[in-house]
Order: C-alpha cells, then sequence, then structure tokens
C-alpha cells in the first residue's frame, strides 16, 4: 500500500513469538496514527517450520516481508553465526525495496542485531526498544549493547536501563524512557476460564525455561531437576525458544510425555499464555523457568515467579519473583515452597504504566530525522 503524503514508513521487526508479544501494543499504535505507515516484517524464529506463530503475525497484521533465516534443525553457536550473516544480506535486500524511513527493533536476539546491522550499515534510523537492561548471565546481552551503539533512537523501559545507554555515550535528547510495551494491554486480557485451563491440564505449575548457551547435557539437566523439584502438581511444560541449548531442554521435557500430572504445550498465544498467568496468580501458582516474562509481565499481573539460574540475573525486578539458590531439584524445591508461601507485596515494578506503544509512535512521528547523526537515506533524493 503506497504511503501518503507526509507518512514516516517504520519497519517493524518481529523475529520471535515472545517478542512479538511485546511488539504488537506498538504496531497497533503505528497503525493508528495518520502520519506514520506501518510496515511488518517477520523473520527469523517464526519461519521456522510449522511457522505457527508467522500464521499468528499474519493473522493481525499485513507482512510486508519475511525474513528467513535459522534452518530447522540447526541448533547452536554456529548455526546462528550463518543465520546471522543469511539474515544482514536479506535485511538490506529488504529494506533497498521497501525503502523505510525509520526500522525499529526490540531486545538482544540475532533477528535485531541483523536488522539493526542492515540499516545502521545501510544509513537508515534504528529505534531499539529494551536497550539498556541487564541479562548478565547470557551472551545475548553483549548483542544488546551492540544494538544500542547501531540505533539512533532509544526507548528504554525503564530509568536506570536508561543510565546504562547514557553511560555507553548515547545523546540524552535520543534516550527516551517508555516503559516495556510487555505491560501494554495486560489489563484488558481476562483469566483463563476453566474449561480453557482444563485442556491444559489445569496446571498450579507452568514451567518455561529457556537454554542460556550451555551444552545440551547442562541444560537438560537442569530442566529436569526444575520438573523433579515440581513433584506432584499439575504441570504444563512450554517448549523453549531456538537459542543454543535447546535440544537438551526438549529432551528433558519429552521424557515427562507419559506422566499423568504433566501436560506439553510448544506454544501458547500471548492472550492464552497471559490470561493463564492470571490463573495462576488467583490461585497461588507459579511459573517456573527463566522466561523475562516473570521477571515483567508477572510483575504487573502478582503472579509468583521461581527464576532459575542466570538468564535474568542483574535484572530489574519486583517483589514477587524468588531466586532459587542453585540449579539442583532440592535448591528449586526450597524456592517454589517459599514463593507460594510469600504474601506478595503491592503492585510496584519499573516497568512503565502500560502506554509505552502510543508513546513510542509518538516519538518516532516527531522526531527530526534530519539531525547529524541519524545518517538518514532520504529515498526521495536517490530515486
Amino acid at each position: 500500500m503506497a504511503s501518503e503524503v507526509g507518512q514516516r514508513r517504520v519497519a517493524v521487526v518481529t523475529g520471535t513469538r515472545a517478542e512479538f508479544g511485546l511488539l504488537r501494543p506498538v504496531m497497533r499504535a503505528i497503525e493508528a496514527r495518520n502520519d506514520l505507515e506501518l510496515m511488518v516484517i517477520a523473520a527469523g524464529a517464526h519461519l521456522i517450520m510449522p511457522a505457527v506463530t508467522y500464521h499468528e503475525v499474519k493473522a493481525e497484521f499485513a507482512v510486508a516481508d519475511s525474513i528467513p533465516m535459522q534452518t530447522a534443525g540447526k541448533v547452536g553457536r554456529w548455526a546462528d553465526v550463518e543465520s546471522l550473516g543469511k539474515g544482514i544480506g536479506r535485511f538490506g535486500r529488504s529494506f533497498d525495496r521497501l525503502r523505510p524511513d525509520v526500522v525499529l527493533v526490540l531486545g538482544d536476539r540475532i533477528e535485531a542485531f541483523a536488522a539493526a546491522s542492515a540499516a545502521s550499515i545501510g544509513g537508515l534510523p534504528v529505534a531499539h526498544i529494551h536497550g539498556g537492561d541487564l541479562a548478565e548471565g547470557v551472551a545475548d546481552e553483549a548483542m544488546r549493547h551492540a544494538i544500542t551503539k547501531l540505533s539512533h533512537i532509544h526507548f528504554p523501559a525503564t530509568a536506570s536501563s536508561a543510565a546504562r545507554i547514557r553511560q555507553m555515550g548515547e545523546p540524552e535528547q535520543r534516550i527516551h524512557v517508555v516503559g516495556s510495551p510487555a505491560i501494554d494491554g495486560l489489563d484488558r486480557i481476562p483469566e483463563m476460564n476453566d474449561e480453557q485451563a482444563l485442556r491444559l491440564g489445569d496446571p498450579e505449575a507452568v514451567m518455561l525455561m529457556h537454554p542460556v548457551g550451555r551444552p545440551d547435557e547442562q541444560e537438560e539437566a537442569v530442566a529436569s531437576a526444575a520438573i523433579e523439584a515440581i513433584g506432584d502438581r499439575r504441570l504444563l511444560c512450554l517448549m523453549p525458544n531456538l537459542d543454543p541449548g535447546r535440544n537438551g531442554i526438549v529432551r528433558a521435557i519429552e521424557a515427562q510425555r507419559n506422566k499423568p500430572n504433566i501436560t506439553i504445550e510448544a506454544h501458547l498465544p500471548r492472550e492464552a499464555f497471559v490470561g493463564l498467568l492470571k490463573r495462576l496468580a488467583g490461585r497461588g501458582g507459579v511459573l517456573v523457568g527463566n522466561s523475562s516474562a516473570g521477571i515483567i509481565e508477572c510483575s504487573a499481573i502478582g503472579a509468583r515467579v521461581v527464576n532459575i539460574g542466570p538468564r535474568q540475573a542483574g535484572r530489574e525486578r519486583a517483589g514477587h519473583v524468588v531466586d532459587a539458590a542453585g540449579e539442583s531439584a532440592g535448591a528449586i524445591a526450597e524456592a517454589i515452597e517459599r514463593a507460594q508461601g510469600m504474601t506478595l507485596p503491592d503492585s510496584d515494578h519499573p516497568f512503565g504504566d502500560g502506554h509505552a506503544g502510543e508513546r513510542i509512535a509518538e516519538v518516532i512521528a516527531g522526531v527530526n530525522l534530519a539531525e547529524p547523526g541519524f545518517g538518514h537515506k532520504r529515498w526521495a533524493e536517490i530515486g
């Protein structure tokens, strides 16, 4: 669809199921403005067959382009290197064809890094959501900070993250503390009802464990310990993301396939996942693992969380999170008991008030792209 006169074209890159959930309110806010045109680019993990999450993106938004990166069945650091190189080249061709005015990315994964690299080297302004966060236990933290240095407009979720971006030398006037879009719209998602919950085994606990880049055997051992610690509770296991070490966690989960108290799902759409978290919150259940949803969304929902391992180390959190003292079954079991026995504090989290998407769209619409340092490619001047 051609842009209206004066519209600024914004290419929003989504590469994973989790980050799409955070980007949706931003996409909707961009789409709602007459001075912006939304271009959605679905990439990376969305396109791994059977491409379930790609179809979720396409069901809600017109997809301007799709960028395949990973190869199904190939997981590991060197597979990621290959996927990254492929992605940078493919994003470059896409941006040359679509001619966006701004490229918007979120987080720290290889899809965001590939898009930011291609755009920045190609002379396009890059906007980055959730820059400045700490995640000390994973290699992706380096990519998050690298994306910050490739970017021109910064949308940190918290004041602490904004301070880190300033410490990296980014200009104050380009840093906008907007809150996390993960909080946007949570109040409009209802708690999962009995019928829906029964289809998932009516869980008392949900395990969502992502790899942190260790060998498969180590990841498998930690996931197995978590399942052992959860014990006889009704448990829903969700499959991990595609980072190195995934295969070990999948093995640990698949080994539970025939246990009567355990249900396994590859993926829940965001509304179902948030609705389930609200159900857990209302019934004293617990989210076990190392997902950022446990740190951010659960802080607003008031769901109890047991955080395992280094993946969220250093990240700001509210009082609903209990960090396991170790990765053994005993340490995790003790943390679960503490979480379920604690009195939750009043909702007091640093991630904003649920209007991040609107703020991001407003800044993108109003920023002066002709300022020195944006490296803006003026498409009209080059034909």
